[in-house]
């Protein structure tokens, strides 16, 4: 049922962006509210992982994998019957709390249950169902919209959820055998999370000098520096300390984040160019998408293999880095036309990139970590990957939309442009659309590359300096 659950919140966040466009079409949305169907999900996914695997230890990992699974499906049923964009995304935070719990406690229940190389393929199948998951979301959704409709894919989420549950009840419990939950610290880091998130969705549509812009920018910063004095104070962090100074352990919990921030781009708002600018349909579309996703079901086993039979983790994860490197800088190569065929080698690329990092970040880091913080730990990394998720997802969309927006000389035209809405205004040249759509996306795609370079570089210092190799 671990894998199962695990699998099915892969699905759910790659597949979310083939509905995005239908969504947007239904409900007549764009810009900002129509990215938090995807940002809320990924935002509340960053901001409760942490809070869930340290609640995990302490309640029980299996109590809260079962009632993370099941707010999960509840939200994905109130998100096929909104009639708003609002409700919507609301829905959608909800299913994004359930899926950080899901993630986080079971990965705390593989850790508390295995060691040594078992652990290893305990997580590289982990990775493996989270790589069948984003590989065959796009597909997935895209055929239940064709066949259903965007509505009647997201209730297919909320049955399979259901039975996540009924299943799960058959886990055996496991907890830390001392220590107290940290809720003011878990409060502040949700806070922190959410003022920022709002800052760079909001900012480029609101303008930077918007009052909402600058206040949550102010809670933000206020939340974090609290967050930062609980944390030093408290008998039970959140973040525990000893994790945050170990060099080796923060290298691979930045190699994961890296990859992920690779990855997301791509999967998300590559799907609406593919819909809008390059026509496909939303099944075509799924498919052309498996080049970035397939890959993350294959590589995950076969890294831990190499990993297994003497290979250097340490080295295996720089190859995967610059895999997703070249991958991001080869993405320059997006066009309207022959689209598939331009994007199928980056595309490729960074898949093995991040299904290599599926395969080893996990047990790499877990190995270093005591018992008694397996939960923390495992929280701690997929909050990495939900805070990675959740801030691509805004850059991406304020640099696309700045980059449109300077281009097309009018932010509402952009907001539309964004969304896959082209040739919705009267009198515009479609033709224009989709080369501002183009030059915007190169454009973005440099910054997410360059950005990777830079976090690649420093995950070499910190894996290869000098450390010590386990935490007490």
């Amino acid at each position: 049922m671990v894998l199962i659950g695990v699998a099915l919140v892969a699905m759910s966040i790659s597949g979310t962006a083939i509905a995005l466009p239908n969504i947007g079409q239904d409900l007549s949305v764009s810009g900002s509210p129509l990215n938090w169907v995807v940002a809320g999900y990924n935002l509340a996914f960053a901001a409760i992982t942490l809070v869930a695997g340290a609640a995990a230890d302490r309640v029980g990992r299996r109590r809260i994998f079962i009632i993370s699974a099941a707010v999960f499906s509840a939200g994905f049923i109130l998100t096929a019957s909104s009639q708003s964009i609002l409700i919507l995304d609301a829905a959608r935070i909800i299913s994004g709390v359930g899926g950080a719990g899901v993630m986080a406690s079971g990965g705390a229940l593989l850790a508390s249950n295995y060691e040594g190389a078992a652990r290893n393929r305990a997580f590289a199948f982990m990775g493996t169902m989270a790589g069948v998951g984003i590989a065959i979301g796009p597909t997935i959704v895209g055929a239940l919209i064709s066949a259903t409709g965007w509505r009647g894919s997201f209730v297919a989420f909320a049955v399979v959820g259901v039975l996540v549950v009924c299943g799960a009840s058959r886990l055996n419990e496991s907890r830390a055998d001392e220590g107290r939950a940290d809720w003011v610290g878990s409060v502040l880091f949700v806070i922190v999370l959410s003022a920022f998130m709002l800052v760079l969705l909001e900012g480029p549509e609101l303008g930077w000098g918007h009052p909402l812009v600058w206040g949550s920018l102010a809670v933000g910063t206020a939340a974090f520096i609290a967050f930062s004095f609980v944390q030093r104070h408290s008998a039970a962090p959140i973040l525990a300390p000893e994790l945050v100074g170990h060099r080796a352990f923060m290298g691979w919990c930045l190699a994961t984040l890296t990859t992920s921030i690779g990855f997301l781009g791509a999967l998300v708002f590559l799907p609406t160019y593919l819909q809008t600018a390059a026509g496909s349909t939303p099944v075509k579309a799924g498919l052309t998408m498996l080049l970035l996703t397939a890959p993350v079901l294959v590589a995950p086993i076969v890294a831990v293999t190499l990993v297994n039979r003497g290979v250097s983790a340490r080295l295996l994860i720089l190859v995967a880095l610059t895999l997703v490197v070249t991958g991001n800088f080869g993405l320059l190569l997006l066009g309207p036309e022959n689209t598939t065929a331009l994007v199928a080698a980056p595309l490729l690329l960074i898949g093995i990139g991040m299904g290599t990092s599926f395969g080893i970040t996990d047990g790499q880091a877990m190995s270093l970590v005591p018992a008694r913080l397996v939960g923390t730990a495992a929280g701690f990394l997929n909050t990495l990957r939900g805070a990675a998720e959740a801030l691509v997802i805004a850059v991406f969309s304020a640099l696309l939309f700045g980059f449109l927006a300077s281009q097309l000389t009018d932010s509402g035209h952009a907001s539309e442009v964004a969304a896959g809405n082209l040739g919705s205004r009267n009198g515009s040249d479609s033709q224009v659309e989709v080369e501002a759509f183009t030059t915007a996306w190169h454009l973005t795609q440099t910054v997410i590359g360059a950005v990777c370079l830079v976090l690649s570089i420093v995950v070499a210092v910190l894996l290869f300096g000098r450390t010590r190799r386990h935490l007490t």
